[in-house]
């Protein structure tokens, strides 16, 4: 309980009258913090604290990795920013040893700023204070952090796309330079690397690599590529939405978490502009902004994520999950969340340049890249449209192909109003690509309309394809059963498969294997949607702890494939 002397202590208090004080202590909450614990978090609600007991550490994430920027000593405040202007944390606030902090919340600040005004006007000046002075956030933007890594390499290289976008997707800055740029010898520190060597990466610091597997790339700039332990309560397969939500609830319920992932985390919906209707973000939100946060709190958590690895295979009886290179991790729940992949077309010349100018989904960092260039985008769906008006801001036309006579029947309304109201954006109905075109990269694409027969060749800088998506299950074990189009079967119809073992039923996201679940767009179930996958990621960790509390029991599974010391209370 906050008492009126420990208000007075505060100094943007300390003019406040006794009854002022009283009032403003009852309406104060008392939060203790332990070492290493946030009172706020970068990017929360705003709110005003003061210290009172103990050391606060201001911390600002860059570039994934936590920099303490200031701190606050006993009697201090801190939230000034974005309880003055409205706005979110640019910063969190960690204790850096056992402390004790009041919490007002906003409507509370500007009830006792209506009656205090001078009080408003310390913490108003202590504001303009932490933005624009000498160690200010002006301060902090103005002298930001140097990239990670430098890649040179071409536009229109495969394996200098590849790796953009999983430098991109994970979260690591780097400078690209393409050889040939004006100032690329002064930021490369010397003459570029010849183009035959291409790309070439340089972790600043570090050292430079030629042609690298992307796994070489991941272990330079430090990312988990090798499992740290060989039992784990649950293991993971996927870190898309639902994967990346079963690693936060499980991680931030005791579980000892491990997840893999073979390209980079967001998955599917990582790749997408902007989803502008999922729950929370009014404004919307792109897939790798809300995997990027998602990222950062499963690691915050204590999940263990693992990239650039594959699952080869599964042996269903003990638990154990088979990665590339031989090793071998177990766990005591398994849950499937690798999601789909993009549907890839046959068609001629697709295949010869891939990666030259044809492309299978798009990140958001490839938008400048086609700065005054005219693209297409082949599909009809959501991700296409979103896709359209994130290119349109740079490209100098954007071409909808459709196959059908509207979007109406793939596209949301909010979204087909939004393409009708940029000039540069056009949709060509009843039209198919049947051929792309050029020698060392997209020249053309030959279209067909097949509502008049007719076949035109337009100019291409750019062809995203957005058709939908396949699942790739043929790897599991075949006592996890499928359906006929490959997805796997969970709950009920996973117990009249024919291989449930048990006499109790399958729960909701189990599959035809006790102890194994499958959340997201690889489970058979007709709702596909970044909401729904992140639902049932969180669900499979409840449906985990039943199972685990049974197999502790002796219930199911025998003990011995629980590994020691694994969690057992449900929670739901």
């Amino acid at each position: 309980m906050v008492t009126a002397e420990e208000v007075a202590s505060v100094g943007v208090f300390s003019s406040l009258d006794v009854g002022d004080r009283e009032r403003l202590a009852r309406a104060a909450a008392d939060v203790t913090l332990l070492p290493g614990e946030f009172a706020a978090q970068e990017g929360e609600e705003r709110a005003l604290f003061a210290l009172l007991e103990g050391s606060i550490e201001a911390v600002k994430t860059v570039d994934g990795v936590e920099r303490v920027v200031g701190r606050r000593r006993p009697g201090e405040v801190f939230g000034e920013v974005p309880v003055t202007l409205g706005t979110l944390f640019p910063v969190g606030f960690r204790a850096a040893e056992r402390s004790r902090v009041l919490r007002l919340g906003p409507q509370d600040y500007h009830a006792l700023a209506a009656v205090a005004p001078e009080v408003a006007r310390a913490v108003g000046a202590l504001a303009a204070d932490r933005i624009s002075g000498p160690r200010g956030l002006q301060g902090l933007a103005a002298d930001p952090q140097p990239p990670r890594a430098l890649v040179v390499g071409e536009r229109l290289d495969p394996a200098c796309t590849q790796l953009r976008h999983f430098l991109d997707r994970n979260q690591v800055s780097f400078a690209w330079l393409q050889p040939g740029e004006a100032d690329g010898e002064a930021r490369w520190g010397g003459p570029l690397p010849d183009a035959r060597d291409c790309p070439v990466v340089r972790v600043i610091g570090g050292k430079t690599v030629v042609q690298p597997q992307v796994r070489r790339v991941a272990e330079l700039v430090g990312l988990g590529t090798e499992p740290l332990e060989a039992d784990y309560d649950v293991v993971v397969v996927g870190a898309g939405p639902s994967g990346l939500a079963a690693a936060v609830y499980g991680s931030s319920e005791g579980l000892r978490t491990l997840v893999v992932e073979r390209e980079a985390p967001g998955g599917q919906a990582g790749t997408s502009s902007r989803i502008e209707n999922y729950l929370g973000f009014p404004s919307g939100v792109s897939g790798d902004e809300l995997a990027s946060r998602a990222l950062q709190q499963a690691r915050r958590l204590g999940a263990e994520i693992l990239v650039t690895r594959t699952i080869t295979r599964i042996d269903a009886a003990r638990h154990e999950l088979h990665l590339d290179c031989d090793d071998v991790v177990r766990a005591a729940a398994i849950i499937l969340a690798c999601g789909v992949s993009w549907r890839r077309l046959e068609i001629e010349g697709f295949d010869r340049l891939a990666g030259k100018g044809v492309s299978y989904g798009a990140v958001r960092s490839e938008a400048p890249n086609v700065h005054g260039l005219d693209i297409q985008i082949v599909g009809a769906g959501n991700s296409a449209g979103q896709a359209a008006m994130f290119f349109s801001t740079h490209a100098r036309s954007v071409t909808i192909l459709c196959r059908g006579d509207n979007l109406k029947k793939g596209m949301s309304h909010y979204l087909i109003e939004q393409l009708a109201a940029r000039d540069n954006i056009h949709t060509l109905f009843h039209s198919e690509v049947i051929a792309a075109h050029g020698e060392t990269s997209l020249e053309e694409i030959e279209v067909a309309n097949s509502s008049t027969g007719e076949t035109t060749r337009l100019p291409s800088n750019g062809l995203f394809i957005f058709i939908g998506a396949d699942v790739e299950t043929a790897w599991l074990p075949s006592e996890i059963k499928l359906d006929t189009r490959g997805f796997i079967l969970t709950g009920a119809e996973a117990g009249v498969s024919g291989s449930w073992p048990l006499e109790r039923d399958p729960y909701l996201l189990e599959t035809s294997v006790p102890g194994i679940f499958a959340c997201g767009d690889v489970r058979s179930s007709p709702i596909k949607r970044v909401a729904a996958a992140v639902g049932e990621g969180s669900m499979a960790i409840a449906f985990v702890h039943q199972y685990l509390g049974e197999a502790t029991a002796g219930q199911g599974l025998p003990i011995e494939a629980v590994p020691a010391g694994t969690a057992s209370t449900p929670s739901l």
